[in-house]
C-alpha cells in the first residue's frame, strides 16, 4: 500500500521525532523514503542585493544538507532505502506539495503550535494537510 513515503524535514526536534517514527513504519512496510528539505531564504524577496544575503543563505543551506546526512544515516542504520532532495528559494509547503503526485504518503512533524507563535510562524503541517491529495501521518511533538 505504501511504498515511497515522503518525509519533510526541517533540521528541527520536531522533524527528527517524524523522521524515526516514519522510518519505522518504513522499515515495517518495506517502503523506500524520500527525505525533503526546503531552504527558504527569507532574505532573498526583501534584499536580493545585500552584501549579507549570500552568506546567510550558504549558511541555510549547509544547515539543510547536514540535517538530510543525519536523516539518511538514521535511514541507513535502521536498514531502509531513503534518498535526499534539497530545494532553493521554495515555501517548504510549495515543495512538498510540488512532489507529493511521486508518494504513497507524506510523514511529517508538529510543533503544535498555538496563539501567537502559530500566527508568526504559521504552521507547514496544517498547510500540507489543506492541499494535499495523499494521505498524511502527522507527528505531534512536544520539542519546540
Amino acid at each position: 500500500m505504501y511504498k515511497h513515503i515522503l518525509i519533510p524535514t526541517d533540521g528541527s526536534k520536531c522533524s527528527e521525532e517524524a523522521i524515526k517514527q516514519g522510518l519505522a513504519f518504513a522499515k515495517t512496510l518495506g517502503a523506500e523514503v524520500t527525505f525533503l528539505y526546503a531552504v527558504e531564504d527569507p532574505v532573498y524577496e526583501m534584499a536580493k542585493a545585500a552584501p549579507y544575503r549570500k552568506p546567510f543563505h550558504d549558511y541555510l543551506t549547509e544547515e539543510a544538507q547536514a540535517s538530510l546526512k543525519k536523516a539518511k544515516m538514521l535511514a541507513d542504520q535502521e536498514g531502509v532505502y531513503a534518498t535526499t532532495q534539497l530545494v532553493d528559494h521554495y515555501q517548504p509547503i510549495e515543495a512538498i506539495h510540488d512532489v507529493e503526485k511521486d508518494f504513497d504518503l507524506i510523514v511529517m512533524g508538529t510543533h503544535g503550535r498555538s496563539g501567537f507563535n502559530r500566527l508568526a510562524f504559521g504552521s507547514v503541517a496544517e498547510g500540507v494537510l489543506r492541499r494535499s491529495q495523499k494521505p498524511c501521518l502527522v507527528i505531534h511533538s512536544s520539542s519546540h
